[in-house]
């Protein structure tokens, strides 16, 4: 028979111990987000190396999925989004008959939040996941490593790419997804209100102003850059397993929404804070 206490038993480490790993841990996370934006910094910089080293048929295959390949499901989910919006708020306007204002509802709040925060959701779980797989999968398959050893830059020639790729494709998606969420708005306004399209078009041009469509646009492009950046680099941390792959895609989507609500509701209070 075992003797006794011939096992050693795994102790449980102290509270103060536990969070300070974890402590530790958020500090080396941060510190890899740095490396990394310093890493696509520099290599933004390098615009000789970067006519020679660039992969423009890549870059264009890139736009082509974060673009044109992304209008479907951003025109639905957009449609679906303003539909929703006009309809809570006709709901509520009835009671007071003031059904022309289910346009100003719908239009600002498009204009300014929604058209830029669904877009970047959709774009977090389609294209952002799928930056992360390709970049695990080549970590995997040990092609980022023959790269490296062919004198190529992977920053320069795997990353950069996908993070510029998305950060011009994401302004024109989010004025598209304004212009979906319009549409919905004019379905539930002319079917369920009463409302002429005349009408409804007027009081949207008398809502709107450029200050909210600009400001959308720039969350567009900063919840772009997020994207890409976590997509990105949740790829290149990824693992040598074929599961590591899938951790790193879903990291990388849980990541990106993460960034982009808590940068959704900065802004929201530095806007306030400005009267914009």
């Amino acid at each position: 028979p075992e003797r006794s206490g011939a096992r050693t038993l795994a102790e449980r480490p102290r509270l103060l111990a536990r969070l300070g790993s974890a402590s530790l841990g958020l500090f080396e996370q941060a510190d890899e987000w740095f490396r990394f934006i310093g890493e696509i910094s520099l290599s933004l910089a390098r615009p000789v190396k970067l006519g020679a080293r660039f992969p423009w048929r890549d870059f264009a295959l890139f736009v082509q999925q974060a673009g044109a390949e992304a209008l479907g499901i951003v025109a639905l989910v957009s449609f679906l989004v303003g539909l929703i919006l006009a309809f809570m708020g006709a709901v509520q306007l009835l009671r007071f008959g003031a059904n022309i204002y289910v346009a100003d509802l719908v239009g600002v709040g498009m204009a300014r939040e929604m058209g830029a925060v669904m877009t970047a959701v959709v774009m977090a779980g389609r294209t952002g996941a799928a930056y992360a797989a390709q970049l695990g999968t080549m970590k995997v398959t040990q092609e980022i490593d023959a790269l490296t050893t062919f004198g190529f830059r992977p920053m320069q020639y795997l990353v950069l790419p996908r993070v510029i790729a998305l950060c011009l494709m994401m302004p024109l998606l989010c004025v598209y997804s304004d212009v979906m969420g319009l549409l919905g708005g004019v379905v539930v306004g002319t079917g369920m209100l009463d409302l002429s399209i005349t009408q409804y078009w007027h009081e949207t041009v008398a809502a709107v102003h450029l200050t909210d469509l600009l400001l959308g646009v720039f969350k567009a492009v900063l919840f772009g850059i997020l994207i890409a950046l976590a997509g990105c680099l949740r790829g290149m941390q990824s693992g040598s397993s074929a599961s590591a792959v899938g951790d790193a895609a879903t990291e990388a989507v849980v990541t990106s929404i993460v960034l982009i609500i808590a940068a959704d509701g900065s802004l929201a209070v530095i806007c306030n804070a400005l009267g914009i």
